[in-house]
């Protein structure tokens, strides 16, 4: 067993739900066998698209009939231009499910994951997951990321009982999706930071484990996107890797701060806006990225202060009223819908004065630490722009949809729709963030015009 394999077997030991993970050349030969130790003598039914029943699901169907495998009619989900990450749709699949007792196994990627995820949850059944493309690190997590009156969160359900992945067919979905994967997983570095960041300002203490799971490999995982581009066998083996050790160390941990930060944050809001480019959804690996450079942007801007210099109590003097902040929200989100959850983000993290004055000793006492870590770990920005050229993910904001205009405003919106605490907090403190931003896209800064154009 090599050392990855090894990483692996001690993830899924430490997972709360997942019990089973193979990542292999003929993954979906194993199928059976994995069935027979995870759900024996259950009745399955593939859950699938249209697309991903031809990447997978009939070929699966096929193995798991000669392996004599009792299997129902295979559900094949409906949409245009593709199946929306709805909880209506997965209410009506748990229905579906309960009625036959049918043990589902999603055949897909991120939205048919966490359809059946959900689903599953509400049929009081365990569900067997295989991935037909690298595009997200949510196969193996739990709670899934659905929309529920136009909001977009995460609604809690248990995460697959197995997962198997086949490099075969993850190699032959297409080459934007693993492209999708690599925004997700490079979106980590800011997790990993943002979690260091809440530790010592004593907003949220670091689990050492499942921030290793993640942060120890991360660079390898992440560092061949040619070879991702290129449809490599070693190179598309590290990302799935990376992505399901990701989706094992939020089992772990029992939440998404392992592996979902402010740069989440931001895909958040973009999907919840619905983005799109020629007409299409942006999908979530794609805003990851950008969300991922504008934190990291942000990160060098800090590194750049003087923060060892700051006044805590004349700084929290400065903190807005909760009503201050909730006139703000709104005034941030014309969305009824939006607006309303967006403040009960926001009030949830809200703080006194004296809260913050105590951040903000704890920013300045603890800064040598943190700029180590900051300066250690954190791949420049404009390094991580070329990793998703390379890969052939978008690496400016346009390429997703979202103004330069709009990018800038996003900043500070990001950081109201959740209330886990990030970077984006801590300049929010500090009362920096608009000279951040304003910084960052003025001419020569990171998104300025001639930065953006280059």
């Amino acid at each position: 067993m090599n050392q990855q394999d090894f990483e692996l077997r001690k993830a899924v030991a430490a997972a709360d739900t997942t019990r089973d993970v193979v990542i292999a050349a003929d993954g979906l030969g194993a199928v059976p066998a994995v069935l027979a130790r995870a759900a024996p003598a259950r009745t399955c039914a593939i859950v699938a698209d249209d697309n991903t029943w031809r990447a997978a699901g009939a070929r699966l169907a096929e193995v798991l009939a000669s392996a004599g495998t009792g299997t129902a009619s295979p559900i094949v989900l409906a949409g245009r231009p593709r199946v929306k990450p709805d909880a209506e749709t997965s209410h009506g699949l748990a229905m579906r499910l309960s009625a036959d007792g049918l043990l589902p196994i999603a055949v897909g990627s991120g939205v048919i994951n966490d359809l059946v995820k959900h689903a599953a949850e509400e049929a009081g059944t365990a569900y067997v997951c295989v991935p037909t493309a690298a595009s997200m690190d949510g196969y193996a997590a739990s709670g899934a990321a659905l929309r529920e009156g136009g909001f977009k969160r995460t609604l809690a359900c248990a995460a697959p009982v197995a997962i198997v992945a086949d490099l075969e067919v993850i190699a032959n979905s297409p080459a934007t999706m693993a492209a999708w994967g690599y925004g997700d997983l490079v979106g980590k570095l800011v997790a990993g930071a943002d979690w260091i960041v809440a530790d010592a300002l004593g907003e949220e203490a670091l689990n050492a484990g499942p921030f290793a799971m993640v942060q120890d490999n991360l660079a390898s995982w992440l560092g061949d996107p040619a070879g991702i581009r290129a449809r490599d066998r070693a190179a598309l083996d590290g990302l799935m890797r990376g992505l399901v050790m990701s989706g094992l160390a939020m089992q772990a941990h029992g939440n998404s701060r392992p592996a979902s930060g402010s740069d989440h944050q931001f895909a958040h809001l973009w999907e919840m806006e619905e983005v799109t480019v020629d007409g299409e959804p942006v999908s979530h690996g794609a805003c990851v990225g950008i969300g991922c450079l504008s934190m990291l942007a942000a990160y060098e801007w800090l590194q750049r202060q003087a923060v060892e210099s700051i006044k805590p109590a004349s700084l929290a003097a400065r903190s807005a009223s909760l009503s201050a902040l909730r006139a703000e929200v709104e005034a941030a989100f014309p969305l009824s819908f939006m607006a309303a959850n967006a403040v009960a983000e926001t009030a949830a993290k809200a703080a006194s004065p004296a809260q913050v004055e105590q951040r903000l000793r704890a920013l300045r006492d603890n800064w040598p630490d943190i700029l180590g870590y900051l300066r250690g770990r954190l791949p420049k920005a404009a390094a991580v722009r070329q990793w998703l050229e390379m890969v052939g993910g978008p690496s400016q904001s346009a390429a997703i949809g979202v103004s330069p205009q709009k990018h800038a405003l996003d900043y500070a919106r990001a950081r109201m729709i959740r209330r886990r605490f990030t970077g984006l907090d801590v300049l929010h403190d500090l009362g920096w963030l608009d000279r951040a931003v304003g910084d960052l896209f003025a001419a020569g800064g990171f998104w300025g015009p001639a930065r953006a154009a280059a």
